[in-house]
């Protein structure tokens, strides 16, 4: 009698190997199929911020390897300081015009596609010349042309919010599709520059942005929120704002600082270029955990109490990283300093746009857009040209984070203790 073998039957290697890029292609392509057949209005901005945050991570490949890791430290410094100074010019250039358009709904999706189309064409256009000085002038361009995406985000989060989530988890939501818009770029960016070098990822992000353009075009007419009669100074000053702003901004300011102390002061202490790495993804994981965990927050958790937890969070974390100083712990320090930035990143936005009148998005989000945007360059300009030691800028961060927690409490005092006297 014969015996049959009931084994599975085996398949090739190659075979084994074919389906597992072919599982894999189809789970970096389930998101971008689910936001593009959505009819939720958020999903589909979702998928134009997408390719947005793939083709800012394109072009951070390109130009990483082109003027950052092949230059000596102290070369590399004086280009980034020029290159930082001219991180101001985007919103000095491009804030004056997109205040009147703002201040109105139906602008704001032609803004962003017009954002988009203009990466595109600059990309392009510097792909070829980013050995030459033309790929200064070219990157002030695509810098524009990224404020104003990140400035029309704000209104058109608003406008496309569904009652029901809030301003606080639609902006925790785009912040996971712009976490994942990274990841999904990043393996495509590597191999491009392996393969063609500097140029390969700037040709992809090119055609990325002309994707997110295309996206724009689909996107329904933004509606007017119910106006609302809050003051607003004249350049867009909310007072109810100010210690959440100071919170906010002080953060921006520490992840700029961070951030090039990381790239600056491991390589001047001879560290191995792989270490920058794994803290710049350990800030990433963080900044995703923070957008999982930021619509789970009580409803009722009041945005500027969250803000000021943020940085002293931070604040001890970088502590613990100074006492105890080694790539683990730099990491554990990395997710905690991107997990409460984004909290707070968060929570600001959204009391900024529940705050922010209709009538007057355009200065609103315009102002704290620049405020924001002077403290990172501030915080990322001391590392970059000074002989900052790696400890010694966690410890200046460490103190700046409890004294920035610190005078929160002491305004808070005084303005309770000024309430009391006038009920008196």
């Amino acid at each position: 009698m014969r015996v049959h073998d009931e084994r599975p039957p085996r398949y090739p290697w190659w075979q084994l190997v074919l389906l597992g890029l072919v599982a894999a292609a189809e789970a970096a392509v389930w998101p971008i199929r689910r936001m593009w057949t959505s009819r939720e209005p958020l999903d589909g901005y979702g998928l134009a911020h997408f390719a947005s945050a793939a083709g800012d991570t394109l072009l951070a490949i390109a130009l990483a390897d082109s003027v950052f890791f092949s230059l000596p430290v102290d070369q590399a410094a004086d280009k980034v300081a020029a290159y930082l100074g001219l991180t101001m010019l985007p919103l000095a250039l491009a804030g004056p015009a997109l205040v009147p358009l703002l201040d109105r709904a139906g602008p704001r999706r032609a803004i962003s596609f017009a954002a988009a189309l203009g990466r595109c064409a600059i990309a392009l256009y510097a792909a070829p010349r980013l050995g030459t000085f033309t790929l200064f002038p070219a990157a002030l361009g695509l810098l524009v042309f990224s404020k104003v995406h990140a400035i029309t985000k704000n209104g058109l989060t608003m406008a496309y919010a569904s009652p029901g989530d809030g301003l606080m988890r639609a902006n925790a939501r785009l912040g996971r599709i712009a976490v994942g818009g990274a990841l999904w770029a990043f393996p495509f960016g590597f191999a491009f520059l392996k393969v063609w070098g500097s140029a390969g990822p700037m040709y992809l992000a090119s055609a990325v942005f002309l994707g997110a353009a295309l996206v724009n075009l689909r996107l329904p007419h933004p509606s007017m929120k119910p106006e609302r009669r809050d003051r607003v100074g004249p350049r867009g000053r909310i007072n109810a704002l100010a210690a959440a702003a100071l919170g906010a901004g002080g953060m921006r300011a520490a992840s700029g600082f961070l951030l090039f102390l990381l790239a600056f002061a491991l390589r001047r202490e001879g560290q191995p270029t792989w270490w920058f790495g794994v803290l710049a993804a350990a800030g990433v994981t963080g900044s995703f955990l923070a957008d999982l965990l930021a619509p789970r927050l009580p409803r009722n958790l009041q945005e500027e109490l969250i803000v000021i937890g943020c940085v002293l969070a931070a604040g001890v974390g970088a502590l613990l990283a100074f006492e105890i100083f080694g790539l683990p712990v730099l990491a554990l320090f990395a997710v905690t300093a991107g997990a409460t930035t984004e909290f707070g990143r968060l929570a600001f936005q959204s009391l900024m746009q529940r705050l922010a009148p209709e009538g007057a998005l355009g200065r609103v989000f315009v102002r704290y857009e620049i405020v924001f945007q002077l403290a990172w360059v501030a915080g990322a300009f001391l590392p970059a040209v000074l002989p900052v030691s790696f400890k010694g800028g966690i410890l200046a961060l460490a103190g700046f984070y409890l004294s920035l927690g610190g005078i929160y409490f002491w305004r808070r005092g005084r303005s309770v203790r000024a309430l009391t006297a006038g009920d008196a």
